[in-house]
């Protein structure tokens, strides 16, 4: 079984190919520069590298979101299309499920985060465990006080993981004390061969996604989308209000 998996949900963009057990090759980058663009060399070229066709591609697996609007609608995009043209499975996977797998075998909670703005996060709990990430609660939007209060209530020890964490670590050290690990830099990025290693426990139980049907995990409208459903947004050149459509132009990730 070879799983091609894309991710391009964050600032990071990885590309990684698993056979079986084995990471043939990962590529990552953590700039945010240009994903659409660079994704399909990126792709190309690690498949020449490692000697990989895209027919014997057996599923791809793609980081599903939560995460940047436009940086997961390039990755699904991208795999779904891959997938009908190639005819193979397509595997959907939690971002925060990857970023919580750089976490593997911690005695107590893991917390993948990533900003929201407004003192919100999008965050998942989880527990991470000889190579399993279980989701104790769905991922969610909410804000960080409610989710620094429902953490210290658990009464357990938790690791909070992602490249945004650090800029909110007073408010879980206030919450938490010294039951909180605050995981370093280099694990704050969701990596393509921890995508993979999940897609494909997903695939050998049998779980995979209608190709049609898949959507992004955005958990919640854009900034655009909500200003036009209150009605907020204006035609351009006019100054007339729109209560409808989003933002033209813009990656709507407010």
């Amino acid at each position: 079984m070879v799983i091609l998996s894309l991710d391009t949900s964050s600032r990071a963009m990885s590309v990684a190919l698993l056979q079986d057990d084995r990471v043939l090759g990962e590529w990552c980058t953590n700039t945010q520069h240009h994903h659409s663009v660079r994704l399909m060399p990126a792709v190309r070229q690690l498949m020449a590298e490692v000697g990989v066709t895209p027919r014997a591609l057996s599923a791809v697996a793609v980081a599903k979101g939560p995460g940047s609007y436009t940086g997961v609608r390039i990755g699904v995009t991208t795999a779904k299309t891959m997938a009908w043209a190639l005819d193979i499975p397509l595997v959907g996977v939690s971002t925060l499920q990857v970023l919580a797998a750089n976490v593997p075998d911690f005695p107590g909670l893991v917390v993948p985060l990533f900003d929201a703005r407004r003192q919100r996060v999008y965050a998942g709990v989880y527990r991470c465990t000889r190579g399993e990430v279980t989701a104790v609660r769905p991922d969610r939007v909410l804000p960080v006080a409610d989710l620094v209060a429902e953490l210290a209530a658990t009464g357990e020890a938790v690791a909070v993981v992602g490249d945004d964490a650090a800029r909110f670590y007073d408010a879980f050290a206030v919450g938490l004390g010294e039951r909180l690990w605050l995981a370093p830099p280099e694990l704050g990025i969701p990596r393509a061969a921890c995508l993979a290693r999940l897609a494909r426990q997903r695939l050998l139980a049998g779980a995979v996604d209608a190709v049609h049907e898949f959507a992004p995990a955005y958990l919640q409208a854009s900034e655009a989308e909500r200003k036009a459903a209150a009605g907020e947004l204006r035609v351009a050149g006019s100054g007339r209000e729109r209560g409808t459509g989003a933002a033209a132009g813009g990656d709507g990730d407010g």
